[in-house]
C-alpha cells in the first residue's frame, strides 16, 4: 500500500510539473522556438523517434562502457591502495586531478590522441566515472575494524584473504556508493565526449551529437526531446545500480534491508 502511495504520489507531481510547465507557455505566449511545451517536445520525439532511439543507444553504448572499464579499473586501484599504505599515501592524492581537471579541458586533448568515434567518448566517460569508485572504494576498504584484522592475523590468513574475505565485502557499500555517483556522471562524460567528438558518419551520432545539430538548426522542441532522453538515460543507469547493490546487499547489510514497519 505504501509503495502503491508512492508511486502515485510521484505521478501527481510529475503531473504537476508538466502542468506548470504547460502554464508558463500560455501565460507568456511564448514560441515554440523560445520554449516548446510538453505536447510540443512529445510530438518532436514522435517525428523522429527512429534517430532518437539511434543516438539514445549510441550514447548508452558509451556511457555504460566507460562505466564498466571505471568500475573494473577503479576496484583495482582502490585494492592496491589498501595493501600498501605507503603508495596510498604517495599516489592516491593525485587521484584527486581527475576530478579537479574540467573534462571539457581534456576532451578535446583525448579525442585528439584517440580520433572520434565511441571509442573517444568511451575514454572521456571513463576519465570523468574513475575518481567516485577510487575515492569511495579505497575508503571502504581502509574502514575495516582493527579487531577483525587481528581476529583473521590469530587465524594466520594471509593479506589477499584478508583483502577478499574481509576488507572487500566491507567495502562493497561503499563500492555501490561511489557506482551510483558515477553513474550519473557517465552520461555527462558521454555528452561531454560527443560534443567534441561529433560523429564518424554523417547525420548520426549520439545524444551529444544530435543535441548540438539540433541547437544549430534551431530544432528547440527536438532539443528538449533530447535532453529529456538524456535524462531518462542517467535515471535508468541510477536505478539499474540502486539494483544490483539491493541484489548484493539485502541479505546481509543493513543499508539494503526493508525499513521495519513503525
Amino acid at each position: 500500500m505504501k509503495k502503491t502511495l508512492l508511486v502515485l504520489n510521484s505521478v501527481i507531481v510529475f503531473a504537476c510539473l508538466l502542468g506548470l510547465w504547460q502554464a508558463v507557455v500560455w501565460l507568456n505566449h511564448l514560441p515554440a522556438y523560445l520554449l516548446p511545451g510538453p505536447g510540443a517536445v512529445a510530438q518532436a520525439a514522435r517525428d523522429r523517434l527512429p534517430s532518437l532511439l539511434n543516438s539514445l543507444r549510441i550514447t548508452s553504448i558509451e556511457a555504460a562502457a566507460g562505466l564498466a572499464a571505471s568500475i573494473v579499473a577503479g576496484v583495482a586501484v582502490a585494492m592496491v591502495f589498501a595493501q600498501w599504505r605507503w603508495l596510498r599515501q604517495l599516489v592516491y592524492p593525485y587521484t584527486i586531478l581527475l576530478q579537479t581537471v574540467p573534462i571539457v579541458a581534456i576532451a578535446p586533448l583525448v579525442i585528439f590522441w584517440a580520433g572520434p568515434g565511441v571509442f573517444a567518448v568511451t575514454v572521456v566517460t571513463f576519465i570523468i566515472c574513475l575518481a567516485p569508485i577510487i575515492a569511495n572504494t579505497t575508503q571502504g576498504l581502509v574502514s575495516v575494524d582493527e579487531n577483525l584484522i587481528h581476529l583473521f592475523v590469530m587465524h594466520k590468513a594471509s593479506p589477499g584473504q584478508i583483502l577478499l574475505k574481509l576488507r572487500l565485502p566491507n567495502a562493497m557499500p561503499s563500492l555501490f556508493t561511489g557506482i551510483r555517483i558515477s553513474a550519473g556522471i557517465s552520461v555527462i562524460g558521454g555528452l561531454t565526449g560527443e560534443l567534441f567528438a561529433g560523429s564518424t558518419r554523417v547525420g548520426e551520432g549520439g545524444l551529444g551529437y544530435a543535441i548540438l545539430y539540433a541547437n544549430n538548426q534551431m530544432e528547440t522542441s527536438y532539443l528538449f526531446a533530447l535532453v529529456v532522453a538524456a535524462t531518462v538515460l542517467g535515471f535508468g543507469f541510477f536505478f539499474v545500480v540502486m539494483f544490483f547493490e539491493w541484489l548484493a546487499l539485502h541479505n546481509w547489510h543493513e543499508s539494503s534491508r526493508p525499513q521495519a514497519a513503525e
